[in-house]
């Protein structure tokens, strides 16, 4: 019996009688801390020579999971391990780690505009990075022993999950892997698919946090337990004081209990002394201001803070709102460490830059210990951010929920002042897997004996709801998988098109789908019996019963659409609707069924099973939908590709028989090859790929001089915020760069027309709204006149020029003169600046 097939619990009670091997051995004796049971166990998989999928908590020690596949890697000189992270700024950090451990020559790290030793025994990159590589062959793969799939629950993300079943699917079989994840509710069926798809592939799942969690309420300046701890009520009751203090709380408006906090349930006493008078009255009745919270976890010995805030612009104004009161967190010597650590991670700034980049509010909020964290901060900020907090000199940070996806920022407590936040639509509840995640930073492992999360109440929240949140671990893994025109000419090229339809069918998608529709087969079955029974008790002698039940529900329904339509439909409507039902009562009189003594039972019977069959019905169909779903869509990408010539139909076939399949015999569809065309689309990598690739055939780009392809390259990988409108002509580059535009939009709508036709989604607009900012950023203007044209944060302005930068890396690559050389100039012209010192 293998370990996958032991319960965790028998799991961990064998490893504790097993010898440890040699390797654990080793390996354990450099650490300063024992192993957990769940380590241990999936440690010995994976020197077993098995794949490992490790779903634990935040904080609980997956990475060391990771760090031994490391190890057993460096026993051997040919052995190579890949280390992938969902983020640049993971792979920066772990590439860090890593340096430290093993030395500079032996780690690399890859993340798309960053190349450094990449031929190193172990290199750290982004998972894209690693999925590029597989399609295009790459030699780094030679010799490659583990891949480590960090953070692999990102494989439901919407935008970017693909990406890790792209990688899991095409990852040579040799190669072990060890995926880790956040604790999800479907561990095992994700487990189970990684088995069919990889081979030997163990699950070990714990669920117990490395340290405990508690959780209270902060209604006004009162400082409540959550639960009931009385020991006299059952697990996860809430805490009567709490029900009390937020219905006083409600009667009140909100104004009960705004005073000095403090006076709740636990006492405490500022540790620093003396007192601050608010600066400023509360915004929000009966909410403490966000200083006197900080100074309240202070008196409570609950620092470091993580305040998850859900707004960038709440971050920086809850910083300012703290400075203001005039809270002080650190020493003189604390204050010295921290202006040291700042000149050596900001030395390369640009003294005219400073200012621009808010430079000395955010060092003053530094040297108080105090700080925001979110994705509008300049790159080498949010660093110097976490090293500080790390190394307990920052304590009180600022953060959306980004920071709550893997970057090493444990705090002692969490505070969440909404448990709702604006999803880019409307605004949502959190979920119980996102408040797991969030309050998963609270509790130092080996500081800390527990962690603690606070809730702020507001107006409407019910202290039930927020029990039942804190209580449930519900975080499924849902795959967001779906073939892309890129994957599909790569795919093809490799194995064809019916392999290729049948590798899509190993996705997670398709994984899910089935078992989804051996379910709904399962309940079909089920009430098929049922309908069978309705059907022997609604017989009838006079004649077919089910003709004439279905005569009797056809003209009720008529019926109910008629009165629900009443006050829109016409005259003639109406009477249309009465002579057809006039017509139906004529047949339903005439049929056999209706002179029957014992209509009226029967009619009971066949009422139940006209509306199971309807239920039947359409179970049925969502089956039909779901069987194949993944190769449907696949199919319907390959025909756009016909169309436009990327694929061709291999010698003996025609374009009609290519862009046609049978489901029930794959080995009919017609195969393809990869034309020219497509070579090119198969080394270009984004959301808008095909775009990109029919401007380069029709030569769209060929005029437009460095500062106009910065441009355009910003303008294919932007995506504008939802309140930005159409950007007037009058704010567009001038010259080639507008004429080039009407090209690339014109191209994009044949396009869209055409995945209409094929019933694809399409891809967004091209977005021009960075356009100018990038334009006069390649010429070389100054960074505060840029940030002004864009209206974007430093760190916004980084992260698309990023962005834009690695769509003129594919460029200057794939394109041929004059766009290849253009492109290579409009790198150097845009990688300036705070771009170039930036790690993200």
């Amino acid at each position: 019996m293998t370990s996958s097939e032991l319960s965790p619990a028998e799991r961990f009670a064998a490893s504790k009688i097993r010898t440890r091997t040699p390797q654990l051995q080793a390996f354990r004796s450099r650490l300063t801390f024992p192993l957990d049971e769940f380590q241990l166990a999936a440690c010995e998989v994976v020197e077993a020579g098995r794949s490992v999928l490790v779903a634990a908590p935040t904080g609980a020690g997956k990475t060391l999971v990771a760090e031994f596949a490391i190890h057993l890697a460096m026993q051997d000189a040919r052995d190579k391990v890949f280390y992938t992270a969902p983020m640049k700024a993971l792979s920066n950090q772990k590439f860090q780690e890593l340096v430290a451990e093993y030395g500079a020559s032996e780690v690399g790290l890859l993340t798309g505009d960053t190349n450094v030793n990449s031929r190193a025994r172990i290199v750290v990159m982004t998972t894209e990075v690693l999925r590029n590589m597989l399609y295009a062959g790459s030699d780094l793969l030679t010799d490659l022993r583990y891949v480590v799939l960090d953070e692999v629950h990102f494989l439901g993300d919407r935008f970017r999950g693909a990406v890790w079943e792209e990688v899991i699917i095409h990852l040579p079989l040799d190669v072990r892997m060890v995926s880790l994840s956040a604790t999800v509710s479907n561990a095992e069926e994700f487990g189970d698919w990684l088995q069919a798809v990889r081979g030997e592939t163990d699950v070990i799942v714990s669920e117990e946090r490395p340290v405990p969690l508690q959780q209270h309420v902060l209604v006004g300046s009162k400082y409540l337990d959550l639960f009931d701890s009385s020991g006299q009520a059952a697990t996860n009751r809430v805490n009567p004081e709490v029900v009390r203090a937020t219905s006083l709380q409600r009667r009140s408006g909100g104004r009960a209990g705004g005073g000095r906090p403090g006076t709740g349930s636990h006492g405490y006493s500022n540790r620093r002394g003396g007192s601050r008078p608010a600066p400023h009255p509360q915004a929000v009745p009966g909410r403490m201001d966000r200083w006197k919270i900080v100074d309240m976890l202070d008196g409570l010995n609950l620092l470091p803070a993580i305040f998850f805030v859900f707004s960038r612009v709440g971050c920086d104004q809850a910083v300012r709102q703290v400075l203001r009161s005039g809270v002080r967190l650190t020493t003189a010597a604390e204050r010295e460490e921290i202006r040291e650590i700042v000149d050596e991670h900001c030395r390369t700034l640009r003294d005219e830059d400073l200012a621009v980049l808010g430079y000395y509010e955010w060092l003053e909020g530094l040297e108080r210990g105090v700080a925001a964290h979110h994705a509008g901060m300049l790159p080498a900020f949010k660093e110097v951010v976490e090293i500080l907090f790390q190394r307990k000199l920052v304590k009180a940070v600022f953060a959306t929920e980004t920071l709550a996806l893997g970057i090493n920022m444990p705090a002692r407590s969490v505070v969440l002042e909404k448990l709702e936040k604006f999803n880019g639509e409307a605004r949502v509840p959190i979920t119980p897997g996102e408040y797991t995640q969030l309050t998963g930073r609270a509790g130092r492992r080996g500081i800390d004996v527990e962690g603690h999360s606070v809730i702020q109440w507001t107006q409407g929240l019910d202290p039930q709801a927020v029990a039942a949140l804190a209580s449930r671990r519900t975080y499924p893994l849902n795959s967001s998988f779906r073939p892309t025109y890129n994957m599909a000419v790569n795919l093809i090229e490799q194995f064809g098109r019916s392999r290729t339809r049948e590798v899509l069918e190993t996705s997670f998608a398709q994984f899910q789908a089935d078992r989804a529709v051996v379910d709904l087969a399962r309940k079909v079955r089920t009430q098929q019996e049922s309908l069978d029974g309705y059907a022997k008790s609604m017989e009838c002698h006079l004649g077919d019963f089910r003709e004439y039940i279905l005569l009797r529900q056809e003209i009720a329904d008529l019926e109910r659409q008629g009165a629900s339509r009443a006050d829109v439909q016409s005259r003639g409507e109406r009477e249309r609707r009465q002579d057809k039902i006039t017509g139906l009562r004529r047949e339903m009189r005439q049929h056999p069924c209706h002179a029957c003594p014992e209509r009226e039972q029967h009619a009971r019977w066949a009422e139940r099973w006209y509306k199971l069959k309807k239920q039947t019905d359409q179970l049925s169909a969502q089956i039909r939908s779901r069987t194949g779903a993944v190769a449907k869509i696949f199919d319907r990408v390959t025909d756009v590709l016909l169309d436009l010539g990327y694929l061709v139909p291999r010698d003996g076939s025609n374009s009609a028989e290519a862009a046609t399949y049978d489901s029930s015999n794959v080995s009919r569809v017609a195969e393809v090859d990869v034309a020219g065309p497509g070579r090119t689309l198969r080394r270009i990598y984004g959301d808008r790929d095909l775009l990109v690739a029919e401007c380069l055939r029709r030569g769209s780009w060929n005029s437009l001089d460095v500062p106009s392809l910065a441009a355009m390259a910003a303008t294919l990988v932007y995506e504008p915020r939802r309140d930005e409108g159409t950007v007037s002509e009058r704010y567009l580059p001038r010259g080639e760069y507008r004429t080039a535009l009407d090209r690339t939009q014109t191209i994009w709508s044949e396009l869209d027309d055409l995945e209409q036709a094929h019933k694809l989604p399409g891809t967004s607009q091209p977005a021009p709204g960075l356009a100018l900012a990038m334009h006069r950023w390649a010429r070389g203007a100054t960074l505060d006149s840029v940030l002004d044209d864009a209206d974007l944060a430093a760190g916004d302005f980084v992260r698309w020029t990023k962005q834009t930068i690695d769509m003129l890396d594919q460029l200057s690559i794939v394109a041929d003169s004059p766009v290849g050389t253009t492109a290579r100039k409009a790198l150097d012209a845009v990688r300036r600046g705070i771009v170039s010192y930036s790690a993200v």
